[in-house]
C-alpha cells in the first residue's frame, strides 16, 4: 500500500491551499481515509475522515473551512484548506483503513488507521 500526499506549500493567512493524497495497493472503494496533520512539538491531530460513501466528518478547528472529498476513479482523496490561519501550520498526512467508519468516538485516534502516507507541509505565514 502505498499513500502520496502532494500540495502544501508557503501560503499567507486568510489564503488557499488543496491537498491530494493518491492511493495505490488498496480496495479504495472499501477503505475509509482520513487527513491528520501534526504540528511541531504537537501530536498528530484528526483533521478530516472521508467514509466509503463519501460523507466527510471534520473536526471542530477546521469546519466551515475545510472540505474533505474523495473521487474513486482516481484512487485520490482531496483536502481543500480557506481561510487558513496560522495555527494550521502543519504536516499534514493522509491515512489509510480498510472498513474504517468516520462518524464514530475513535475516528481521529491514530491508532484507529493502518496505513499512513509521508506527509506535505503546510506554512501559513506573511
Amino acid at each position: 500500500v502505498q499513500l502520496v500526499e502532494s500540495g502544501g506549500g508557503l501560503v499567507q493567512p486568510g489564503g488557499s491551499l488543496r491537498l491530494s493524497c493518491a492511493a495505490s495497493g488498496l480496495t479504495f472503494d472499501e477503505t475509509a481515509m482520513a487527513w491528520f496533520r501534526q504540528a511541531p512539538g504537537k501530536g498528530r491531530e484528526g483533521v478530516s475522515c472521508i467514509s466509503r460513501g463519501g460523507s466527510a466528518s471534520y473536526t471542530d478547528s477546521v469546519k466551515g473551512r475545510f472540505t474533505a472529498w474523495r473521487d474513486n476513479a482516481k484512487n485520490t482523496v482531496y483536502l481543500r484548506l480557506n481561510s487558513l490561519k496560522p495555527e494550521d501550520t502543519a504536516m499534514y498526512y493522509c491515512a489509510a483503513r480498510f472498513r474504517g467508519q468516520c462518524f464514530t468516538s475513535t475516528t481521529f485516534f491514530p491508532s484507529s488507521y493502518t496505513y499512513w502516507g509521508q506527509g506535505t507541509q503546510v506554512t501559513v505565514s506573511s
